[in-house]
C-alpha cells in the first residue's frame, strides 16, 4: 500500500514509519524537518502542510491510498491560536487536497487527548474542555474533519501522553535519573494516561487494516491503560540507576517551580516548571476501552516497554553505557 505521512520525522512519525516498513507498505514522509535515522531519508520530501501548492503536488505525483496526517505543533509554549496554525491551516489544506483525489481511500487524522483535559472523562466525542491554546487548536483540527464532507473513510486518533525512543524532551529526564538527581512531588499516587510508542504505532496500523463499519468517522484514543505515574518513574529508576527515587514534600517542589517560571520569564532555562509541577500532580485518566474492545490490548506490557527503552536509550547514547550505574530491568 502506499502511505503518505505528514510529519513522519517526529516522534510518532520515526517509530510509524518503522512499523509500515515492516508491513512491506511504500512511504512518503511529508515534513519540514529531516528524519532522525539515515535510512528513512530515501523516502522523505521537504514539505510543509502549510504550502499547499507543494503539498499537493506531492500527493499528486505520489498517489496515496492512505494518508495519515502527524504533522503538528505540539508543545503548550504557544500564546495565540496563530501560533498553532500548522494545526489548523495545516490540517485543512491536507484536507482540501483530499476531497479532489478519489484515490486516496482512507485518513488518519491525529488529535489530542487534551481536547478534554482536566475532569472527568469526556461524555462523547464533541465533548471537549481543553486546558491550552494547543487543546483549542486540536478541537479546530478535529471539526475541520468532521465537516469536511470527505468521500475517503476518515478517522480521528487521539494520542494519549506517547513515550519512548526517539522522544528528545524525554532525555534530560533519563540523565537525572542516572545521576541519582531526579527528584519526585510527593509519594501520592496520581493517575497517568500514557501510552508506549510500539503500541500506539500497533493501534493505528489496526485502524488503518479494520473494515470501514468500524473506524469511519469515528475517536479512538490510542496508548495504554492509565497507570500510576509512579510505577512508570520507578521502572525507570531501577533499570537506569539501580536506585529509588527521591521523594520530596511537594511544597518544596511547587516553590522550585515558582523559581523556573521566573528564571524562564528572563531567558535562564530550569528544569521545573509550574506547567510541569502541575502535570506532575494532577490525575490524567483517558478513555480507552473502545479502542481495547476493539483492537485487543496493546502487545507490551508496561515492564517491556521500560526495557526495550532502555535497550535503545543504552545503544544510542554512550553516556549511559556505565556497567556499575547502568542496570536493565531481568
Amino acid at each position: 500500500m502506499k502511505i503518505l505521512i505528514t510529519g513522519g520525522s517526529g516522534f510518532i512519525g520515526t517509530n510509524l514509519i518503522d512499523g509500515l516498513l515492516n508491513y512491506g507498505h511504500e512511504i512518503l514522509n511529508a515534513d519540514i524537518v529531516s528524519p532522525k535515522k539515515l535510512e528513512h531519508f530515501s523516502f522523505w520530501v521537504d514539505c510543509d502542510v502549510l504550502d499547499s501548492r507543494k503539498l499537493g503536488k506531492y500527493i499528486s505525483s505520489f498517489k496515496p491510498e492512505w494518508v495519515i496526517h502527524l504533522a503538528a505543533r505540539t508543545d503548550s509554549d504557544g500564546k495565540t491560536l496563530e501560533d498553532y496554525k500548522v494545526n489548523i491551516q495545516g490540517t485543512a489544506n491536507l484536507l482540501n487536497i483530499i476531497k479532489k483525489k478519489k484515490n486516496i481511500k482512507r485518513l488518519i487524522v491525529t488529535s489530542t487527548q487534551f481536547v478534554n483535559y482536566g475532569r472527568s472523562l469526556p461524555t462523547g466525542d464533541e465533548d471537549y474542555l481543553p486546558h491550552t491554546i494547543y487543546g483549542e487548536s486540536k478541537v479546530i483540527l478535529e471539526q475541520l474533519t468532521r465537516n469536511a464532507q470527505l468521500d475517503c473513510i476518515w478517522t480521528i486518533i487521539r494520542p494519549t501522553r506517547v513515550w519512548g525512543y526517539w522522544q528528545p524532551d524525554r532525555l534530560e529526564f533519563y540523565r537525572m535519573l542516572y545521576r541519582g538527581l531526579y527528584i519526585h512531588p510527593g509519594r501520592k499516587p496520581v493517575t497517568r494516561a500514557f501510552g508506549y510508542v510500539e503500541n500506539v504505532v500497533q493501534q493505528i496500523i489496526k485502524i488503518l487494516a479494520a473494515p470501514k463499519e468500524t473506524v469511519n468517522g469515528k475517536v479512538f484514543y490510542v496508548g495504554d491503560e492509565p497507570i500510576n505515574l509512579l510505577d512508570w518513574v520507578e521502572g525507570f529508576a531501577r533499570r537506569i540507576n539501580n536506585k529509588r527515587v527521591i521523594y520530596v514534600p511537594r511544597l518544596f517542589i511547587k516553590a522550585l517551580a515558582v523559581l523556573g517560571d521566573m528564571l524562564s520569564n528572563i531567558g535562564i532555562p530550569f528544569p521545573i516548571s509550574s506547567y510541569r509541577y502541575n502535570s506532575l500532580i494532577t490525575d490524567d485518566d483517558a478513555p480507552m476501552k473502545l479502542t481495547f474492545d476493539t483492537f485487543g490490548y496493546p502487545p507490551y506490557t508496561l515492564d517491556q516497554a521500560i526495557d526495550e527503552t532502555v535497550r535503545l536509550l543504552k545503544f544510542y547514547h554512550p553516556e549511559f553505557r556505565g556497567k556499575t550505574r547502568f542496570n536493565a530491568h531481568k
